[in-house]
This record gives structure tokens, sequence and C-alpha cells, in this order.
């Protein structure tokens, strides 16, 4: 197995299957002494035969001896910690590192398809299995001390993507990757800065990701979209503090390489700070007014994802969103309506429509030509069956339970959004490589013949679906 894939393994063939438990009153000095005898670092704590918690002996070092307690008076409820992060069997190596450096702790349970904890994983079996990962990447992250020790990782991280390209690994997988550390790279940022200037700023707020970057699907041209929601009752105090951590916030991280987006969509700016009631009020009028504007703003909204903060302010929001929907279903109509704005450029005799004109002449913007399409789309039906959360590929698999689409469907839909999002990224690669700025744009000359036969197919596919959008929203009405 080459050694750089070996974090997109799922966790379940590396686990240690020996897990061993106590019970939440359990004597402390009990426990401590099993750890002892079988020399392990970690006890899973249970409730009733449930999972709840973990006790490691950090924690007997940090909660018990650095406060100069007699362990004899405690029981393991009085210093685990709880409740325990938990990874899939399935799930890949790089998904437990990064709950590791997220939750700041060293260790995870690891659950079968059926939620039963059936082992442990720790950071220190993940790093023996391989020297070169993307686990240096976020150890660095996490170790940075100051803004200008992040401002060389952000590129690190579009090389470690282009180094991966072409070693096997599924190009849905690097997506999660560069949304997974570029994650890291914001709440780095965030602690620096409240660390160093914004200690007292207030609970109630969420700073929240949109668009791309909250479905978790961005590739190496991503911009930002971010936004912040807060409490209804802070005081002018407290939101002069988050509207001063806003533009910091968003100034320092242009500075370490993320460009600004081109139309605006960023917390510092007022219209995206708003309180849960300005926002609920924006929604409102947004909804029951579905004008191109409207759609595309409220689109990028739907897919907000909480990134620091409250996250109770999301789901509100979301919920918001999900009922106002039964009332104002017009504009999942007139959503859908836009979606078929964007024809796929099949023609005559099986060929491709390109640019005809520009600086892309003779290449093809794939985002427009079926990835918008599928994206949208999907989110469109995950609207309407009252889905809100997840990434396109989440929602296409939820909207198989909800019976909307059946499972052929959904395959061949994410069958084809990946191979459209593999050409969008191999093709950015491409560019980097070359020295050009990467763009949605690909040169059908550089596809052989297979390939071409499959972006035919995926276009065949995108045609497809928006037929089934408009049959579906009886889209021919509006005309």
């Amino acid at each position: 197995m080459p050694e750089v894939n070996t974090l997109f393994q799922p966790v379940g063939q590396f686990c240690s299957r020996e897990v061993v438990t106590c019970e939440v009153g359990d004597p402390l000095v009990s426990v401590a002494s099993t750890m002892h005898n079988r020399n392990i670092s970690s006890v899973v704590v249970c409730s009733g035969g449930v999972p709840t918690g973990i006790i490691t002996d950090r924690d007997l070092r940090n909660k018990v001896v650095a406060h100069g307690l007699d362990p004899n008076r405690l029981t393991v409820r009085d210093i685990m910690s709880s409740p325990l992060i938990t990874v899939g069997a399935d799930e890949f190596l790089f998904e437990a590192l990064y709950r590791m450096s997220k939750h700041g702790i060293h260790r995870v349970g690891v659950t079968d398809g059926a939620g039963t904890l059936t082992g442990v994983i720790t950071d220190s079996d993940i790093l023996r299995l391989q020297a070169r990962s993307p686990q240096q990447l976020i150890k660095d992250i996490e170790e940075a001390t100051s803004v200008e020790e992040l401002k060389p990782l952000h590129g690190r991280v579009q090389g470690l993507v282009m180094h991966l390209v072409g070693t096997g690994v599924q190009t849905r997988d690097l997506v999660r990757m560069i949304a997974l550390l570029n994650d890291r790279m914001l709440l780095r940022l965030i602690a620096l800065l409240r660390r160093e200037k914004y200690r007292e700023l207030p609970d109630r707020f969420a700073f929240v990701v949109l668009g791309s970057e909250g479905r978790m699907e961005q590739t190496l041209t991503t911009d930002q979209d971010n936004a912040i929601v807060h409490g209804d009752e802070l005081p002018p105090g407290e939101l002069e503090q988050i509207e001063r951590f806003a533009g910091e916030l968003i100034d320092t991280l242009i500075a370490t390489g993320v460009p600004p987006c081109p139309g605006g969509i960023m917390a510092k700016n007022a219209v995206w700070r708003r309180s849960l009631g300005g926002w609920t009020e924006a929604l409102n009028q947004w909804l029951a007014s579905p004008t191109p504007d409207n759609i595309l703003t409220g689109s990028m909204f739907f897919d907000l994802r909480t990134l620091y903060g409250d996250l109770s302010l999301e789901q509100a929001l979301k919920a918001h969103i999900a009922a106002r929907l039964q009332v104002e279903p017009m504009f999942l109509r007139y959503a859908a309506a836009n979606v078929l704005h964007f024809k796929t450029p099949l023609v005559w005799f099986g060929r491709i429509r390109v640019e005809k004109k520009g600086a892309h002449q003779g290449l093809l913007d794939v985002k427009k030509a079926g990835i918008f399409a599928i994206t949208e789309g999907i989110k469109v039906l995950a609207l309407e069956a009252g889905i809100v959360d997840g990434g396109t590929r989440e929602r296409i698999n939820a909207l198989v339970g909800a019976g909307t689409l059946d499972r052929v469907h959904a395959d061949d839909l994410e069958m084809t959004f990946n191979f459209l999002v593999h050409l969008r990224l191999r093709n950015q690669v491409a560019a980097i490589r070359e020295g050009r700025a990467p763009t949605n744009f690909i040169d059908l000359k550089q596809l052989n013949r297979m390939e071409m036969g499959r972006l035919k197919l995926a276009l065949e596919g995108v045609r497809t679906f928006q037929e089934f959008l408009s049959l579906r929203f009886q889209l021919e009405l509006l005309r």
C-alpha cells in the first residue's frame, strides 16, 4: 500500500479491538489500578453498559494530582471526559485524526454501523502507520503561535492536495480533506485572535460558512463565503466587539492567502452580520420574493454550517427555513427553474459546445456544464423533503431515504457529480503546476477517448436530472 494513501484506509482495519471499560460510579483508585496493571492509558466509561465518556492518564494528572485531590474520595464520574467522541469503523483514518484535533484529544472510540462501540484508536496508532501524512500539517496548524506562522501553511494545504492527486485517492476524499484542513486553519486563526485580542467575546454568536464551504465541497479555487449570527439580546458593546473581531478575522484570513469573496459575502460586511431575528426577517423576505438575486443569496445561505460558536443559532435558522418553505413553496419552484437555465452543452451528433470567444475560448466550464445543476438541484429537492443538513452526496443519500430518488438514479447522480468534480480538480492542479490560475474551465483536448465518453454520459445524466426537476416542480407552468 503506498505510504501516502494510508490515511484514506478505514479506521476499522487499524483500531484496537480490546476496549477496557468501567462504570461511572466506580472508585477512581480501582480504575487507576486497572490502567496500571494492564499498562493502558485510557478506559472507556459506561453508564448502564452504554459508553458515555472516557478517563485517561492525562485526566488523572491534570484533574487529580495537579490539584492535590485525594483519589480515594473520587469516583470516575468526578473526572471523566464526556461525551465520548467516536468515529465510524468505515470512515477514514484522516477523519479520526480530524476529530482528535478538533476536540483537542488523543484518542477516539470506534463504532460499527449500528453505533456500537467496537474499538479505540489513538493518534499515536495512526502516526506509526506512516511518516509522511496530512497529520504533520494538522500538527503544524495546531501548534502555530502567530498569524505569520499560519501563512505558509495555507500553501502547504494546496501542495498536499497536488501531491495526492494521481495517487489513487478518490476525488470525494480529497475534497473532504481540503475542507477539513481549511476548517483547521480557520479555527486556529480564530483561537489566536481570541487569545491575543478578543478574550471577552460573548458566547451567544456563531461564525458560519456558506456555499461550497458550508457543504464541505471546496476545491483549489475556493474564496471565502461566511457570515455571523448573534443573539438578539446582545447589548451594543458586545455587538461592537463582534464587529471588530469579524473585520480583523476576515482581513487576517485574506492575509494568509484565502481570497476575499468577489460578491462581498463575508462576515466583516454588516449585511452578512445579523442577529437571529435579523436573519429570519431576511429569510422571510427572500423566500416570499423569489427573484434571481434572492434565489442566489438564499441558496448560498441555505448551506450554512457553524464553524465556531453557538450551534443552536444555526439549528434555529435551519428550522425556520424548513418551516417557512412550507408556507412559501413557490420559492423552490423558481429555484428549480433557475437550475434549468444552465443548459447542458450537448449539441448535435454528441458534440460538446465550448466557449466561442474570450479568454476561455475552446474550453468548457465544467461547473456551469453540470456541477451547478447537481448541487443546486439536489439542494432544492432536499429542502422540499425537509432535509437541511449535509453536502451534495449526503443529501443524495438522504433523498433515497425520503423516497424522492430511487437508489439507481441516486447512484448515477453521485457518480456523475464525482466525475465532474474530478475533472475540475485535476485541471486546477495542472494549472497550478504550469503557473496558471486555477479555474473551472477544462480543455477537452486533454481528455482521452474514454474520458470523453464518460463526460458525454455525465452531461446526459445532468440533462436527465434537469428533466426530472422540471416534471417534479411542474416548471412548464411557470413559462
